[in-house]
């Protein structure tokens, strides 16, 4: 089963988050309180721990939940192979992909270190379709429109 294994939010854009016990998922928002919510198709990132772990493996000491600005950090689920469109059901909120992916145009200091960083093709981006509060533990599912009902 694919659960948060964290939560992690910035205050401020270009820093690396940190983990909270909590996110309020807002539509049209993301999550309260993080600085890169607001209404775009990138409202929430994702990055699976079994990715971080890629990095790990190629010598990246320290690689905790938020180093790579993630807000969510996963487990048991491949999420760079999820195409756009797939519907999300993280805890009580609905989301859905936007994303896979990002350029990568200021180069992070595990760039910098390694010549390489996992977010850019490993990440993905959600927005959010429903509210709710997600914590580290809920459960991630991939849902269609049907069960959703849309």
């Amino acid at each position: 089963m694919a659960t948060v294994t964290a939560v992690n939010i910035s205050e401020k854009k270009g820093t690396i988050k940190h983990p909270v016990p909590e996110g309020e998922f807002r539509v049209d928002h993301g999550i309260v309180g993080d600085s890169h919510a607001g209404n775009w198709h990138r409202q929430i990132s994702l990055l699976s721990q079994e990715s971080i772990d890629k990095m790990t493996a190629l010598g990246v000491p320290g690689l905790t939940p938020g180093k790579f600005a993630e807000n969510l950090t996963t487990e048991g689920i491949e999420l760079h192979t999820l195409p756009v469109g797939t519907l999300l059901q993280i805890g009580p909120c609905l989301t859905e992909v936007t994303q896979i992916g990002k350029k990568c145009h200021q180069h992070c200091e595990i760039y910098q270190k390694v010549g390489m960083c996992i977010m850019p093709t490993e990440g993905i981006f959600v927005k959010v379709l429903t509210e709710g509060t997600v914590r580290a533990g809920d459960s991630i599912r991939v849902v269609t429109r049907e069960e959703a009902g849309i």
